[in-house]
């Protein structure tokens, strides 16, 4: 897909429910990173506060994203109906960015049948016994089904080298065999969305404040948080670094500017609805037995 990592990425062409396939490809296009870019990729060259899918209103931004997930909802029946597809949303970003957020505001009216949304933690012991990749393929999405990743496969690319537990040969070892694993499933009929949410040090600070002031938000805190903030140059980096090597014609990433929480579930509920509707997807033939069948 074109790209565009040079400039702060804001356009107003994109409507909900308005925009053509060109207009909306042509806005992804500042947010999708692409490998051939000559100079690299670097998150500081998007605004996290960009608000590119706005309408210029937030509640009108809020009621286009409860429009969308209504729309969403209706084409994951079809989806499921369909079954020639697997759909994978992978939400990645840092803490606080909103992954939990985005499950609620863009997908928390879609129908429990045929979806499961999948919360990745610390590898366990028999994790540990496998390859990395090897607990991300037993949770994948069959036919029909979708699948919502909140972290994923592309912790072991962010966390072992911002730590150095593997070394930047390793690292690239690693861009190689999730690029070649996405192809794969591609190929197989899953249907990749890669949304990395991108907030700034400042937002992050916020929330991460609010989280501490607000007794019923203690239970999200980690001190570990707080060790984590300290490497946010670090984690930076290495999300820079896999979203070049790792946003493919297959599985593109769509960098998500997070800051504000309403347009970030406008422009993710923007593209899976987009993406769903491209799929051209149909209900199976009926069966000729049932043609005037009554019950009685």
């Amino acid at each position: 897909m074109p790209h565009n990592n040079t400039d702060t990425a804001s356009s107003k062409e994109v409507l909900p429910g308005k925009a053509s396939a060109k207009a909306l490809a042509k806005t992804l296009a500042l947010w999708q990173p692409a490998p051939s870019a000559p100079k690299g990729f670097s998150l500081a060259r998007l605004d996290p506060a960009a608000k590119p899918f706005s309408m210029g209103d937030k509640l009108v931004d809020k009621a286009a994203v409860d429009a969308l997930s209504v729309e969403i909802d209706e084409l994951q029946n079809l989806f499921y109906a369909d079954k020639r597809y697997k759909l994978l949303v992978i939400l990645q970003g840092t803490d606080t960015s909103g992954k939990d957020g985005t499950l609620r505001g863009v997908f928390g009216r879609i129908s429990p049948l045929g979806v499961q949304t999948v919360s990745w933690k610390a590898p366990t012991e028999d994790e540990r016994a496998h390859d990395y990749l090897w607990r991300i393929h037993q949770q994948l999405p069959g036919s029909g089904e979708i699948t919502i990743f909140n972290r994923s496969h592309y912790e072991d690319v962010l966390v072992p080298p911002v730590n150095r537990w593997i070394t930047p040969a390793q690292t690239l070892q690693r861009f190689r065999h999730i690029n070649d694993f996405e192809r794969m499933l591609t190929e197989t009929g899953t249907v990749i969305l890669k949304f990395m949410l991108h907030i700034s040090a400042d937002e992050q600070r916020k929330r991460l404040q609010e989280r501490l002031d607000d007794p019923a938000k203690h239970w999200k805190f980690s001190h570990g948080d707080l060790e984590v903030r300290k490497q946010w140059k670090q984690y930076q980096r290495a999300y820079g670094a896999l979203l070049q090597a790792t946003s493919t014609s297959w599985a593109p990433w769509t960098v998500v500017p997070s800051d504000s929480k309403t347009h970030r579930n406008l422009m993710i509920a923007t593209v899976v609805r987009a993406r769903l509707q491209a799929l051209k997807l149909r209900f199976p033939p009926g069966d000729p037995a049932l043609k005037g069948l009554k019950v009685i």
